[in-house]
């Protein structure tokens, strides 16, 4: 198989790898779970252990799937979460402006976090509403400033702030205590029932850091203000839900992203399966050719139009979100069984659908979120290599403790599609 008739699958789980857990008799949720798809895969493959960013480095998923694809940032070279969500969902940005990744939060008065995602279960129409009232009644004291607020998904909301004269600086901390900034890159940090929102400080004694870490506070401030007897917000307690009282600000970025586009990197045509704001602005970024299938959990749907793009295509990134919800929430059993759903509706359809000739599929995470820390880690996520061409390893489940024992051992990142096409390539 030269690289003009390859066809590749890559799949990744996000969230996949994971701990034992004692909920599950002290195995992890891939080990509990019954998966007869993967597990054929990985008899007709190769298995291995992935660090998607680099040891010690708990990473959040957009700088984890940049380098799952095989891009790596030195420096401070990387642009940011915020930066790549706002291109995702077609906010206007331009270098100097300001954008930041949010949450809906639940704090209470003393500014403690009862909850980082407001419940998680929040309508489009809620958090339309909350952006609307943000969007007429913020106003900054520099009358030069503006924003721009746009939800997402769920708790998710991303935010532009732009100063007509002046270029505003990402030397800035975040309000998220969940979260540091080191290098561009966002990192997770070990979460507690005793976090606190952040005020946001500048890094740095210049104009455009203070400025922006000022105009941050102040959007911050007042969010809180407004929210706090908001209708919405009402009508969620009422009805036993978590009010979508603040909005949690990381990952800053002021610069447009400069990066080679994946196909020219690869030599071949490449497009993506994704759903989330941050994957579709990665897809943008790299200049792939991006689908969407249904909603997040539409595998069926998802598992027949892969099977179709890949017809027309030489390589399909495909992102899976379901397992890293489970994993954030502490839901050990959910995240078992969203694996075998994502084992029998799209992994097997997806078998069931495949018409190209010789297919090689590549499974694994962009990082592993563990039930019993509700939050990324360092941890490895299993690596799985698979179809006719590829040798075996005797792997016979797609688990960590086979990924642990495989051929492909330890690898980077950054280097698994370079060696998953170098393996099917004659």
């Amino acid at each position: 198989m030269n690289i003009d008739n390859l066809k590749l699958i890559y799949v990744l789980l996000d969230g996949i790898g994971d701990l034992p857990h004692p909920l599950l008799g002290n195995s992890t949720p891939l080990e509990a779970a019954h998966t007869p798809n993967l597990d054929k895969l990985a008899s007709n493959g190769c298995m291995g252990n992935v660090t998607s960013v680099g040891k010690g480095i708990a990473p959040q998923s957009d700088i984890a799937v940049f380098n799952m694809l095989g891009y790596t940032f030195n420096n401070g070279s990387y642009v940011g979460r915020g930066v790549i969500e706002s291109i995702g969902c077609n906010i206007d940005f331009h270098e100097g402006d300001l954008a930041l990744r949010g949450n809906f939060a639940t704090i209470a008065k003393d500014l403690h976090l009862v909850d980082r995602r407001a419940g998680r279960h929040i309508t489009r129409e809620e958090a339309e509403a909350i952006c609307e009232t943000l969007r007429q009644r913020i106003i900054f004291t520099d009358k030069d400033a503006s924003v721009v607020i746009e939800p997402t998904v769920s708790h998710r909301v991303i935010i532009r702030l732009r100063h007509s004269r002046l270029r505003l600086s990402e030397n800035i901390t975040n309000t998220d205590p969940a979260y540091d900034k080191i290098n561009g890159i966002g990192i997770a940090k070990a979460t507690s029932d005793e976090m606190v929102m952040q005020k946001s400080i500048a890094q740095d004694e210049t104009q455009n850091s203070k400025l922006a870490a000022t105009l941050v506070n102040e959007f911050t401030d007042q969010a809180i203000l407004l929210l706090k007897n908001h209708p919405i917000n009402e009508e969620r307690i009422k009805a036993g839900k978590s009010p979508m009282n603040a909005i949690l600000l990381r990952d800053p970025g002021s610069r447009y992203p400069k990066i080679d586009p994946i196909g020219k990197k690869y030599s071949v045509k490449v497009a993506s399966m994704v759903d989330m704001p941050v994957e579709i602005g990665i897809s943008k970024v790299l200049d792939m050719k991006a689908f969407e299938a249904g909603g997040l959990d539409d595998y069926e749907q998802k598992a027949a139009l892969a099977a179709r793009i890949i017809e027309d295509f030489g390589m399909l990134y495909v992102h899976i979100k379901g397992p890293d919800e489970f994993g954030h929430d502490g839901d050990a059993k959910g995240k078992t069984k969203n694996i075998e759903d994502i084992d029998n509706r799209f992994f097997g359809n997806l078998l069931d659908s495949l018409k190209v000739n010789e297919p090689t599929i590549v499974v694994s995470g962009d990082h592993s979120t563990p039930c019993i820390n509700k939050a990324h880690t360092d941890d490895p996520v299993p690596l799985l290599i698979s179809g006719k061409r590829v040798m075996k390893d005797n792997s016979a489940r797609f688990t960590e403790n086979y990924a642990s024992r495989g051929k492909l051992g330890s690898l980077m990142g950054a280097s698994v599609l370079d060696t998953a096409i170098n393996m099917v390539r004659k």
